[in-house]
């Protein structure tokens, strides 16, 4: 090979090399422990598998992780603004609410938070993924049904993508959750990513248009 074409070839590559960074979606999750890899080390998260995902279908993609465990609906309001403006994602995948739910938090307060955050992505026009959490029976049926109505809700009254339960086939399951009962194991994060996969997908195919 002459040195003119291995040059035109090393040209070819930085272009594809640079075009794909600028290109490359964006993807930010905010959400708490469920997310936040807890009780497990960083790479065996669900979160840390969706790179993975990603790099085996050849989507160019960064990926933003910023849970953090316990929070609650109101510290996400706290920080997503500046969260935003760090990462300026394309597309923001909303896990917040097992914590408002746990500790009894009014339906009413979590739901004006999550529209806050939800308005605050929308504006920047940032798509929104919401990963819905249902409470365990123990917590009361009216409290309950009150709380998982509000991602209904929110589905309903913005332009935005409902996962109906994140942790559909993983929640109830021994063998799949740490000893607390709450989080999932390392065995439960690749349920979790296709939970997530089979919405996510159907958003980064619309982007591509």
């Amino acid at each position: 090979m002459s040195p003119k074409n291995a040059l035109q070839l090393l040209l070819l590559f930085v272009s594809i090399t640079i075009s794909s960074t600028l290109f490359a979606k964006v993807i930010m999750v905010f959400g708490d422990s469920l997310s936040a890899s807890y009780g497990m080390k960083v790479e065996d998260g669900w979160v840390n598998l969706l790179g993975i995902r990603l790099e085996e279908n050849g989507i160019a993609h960064k990926i933003a992780n910023a849970s953090i465990s316990g929070n609650t609906s109101g510290n996400g309001l706290g920080r997503i603004k500046i969260d935003l403006e760090l990462h300026e994602p394309d597309i923001l995948i909303l896990e917040l609410g097992g914590n408002d739910g746990l500790r009894g938090h009014s339906p009413k307060l979590f739901k004006s938070n999550m529209e806050k955050i939800i308005q605050q992505a929308l504006a920047k026009n940032i798509e929104v993924l919401l990963l819905a959490i249902k409470l365990p029976p123990s917590y009361g049926r009216r409290y309950g049904k009150a709380f998982d109505a509000v991602y209904v809700e929110l589905t309903e009254q913005y332009p935005i993508t409902l996962l109906p339960f994140f942790m559909d086939k993983v929640a109830g399951d021994t063998e799949l959750m740490q000893g607390d009962g709450i989080h999932p194991n390392e065995k439960g994060q690749p349920l979790l990513l296709d939970n997530v996969w089979v919405y996510l997908e159907k958003m980064l195919q619309n982007k591509k248009t």
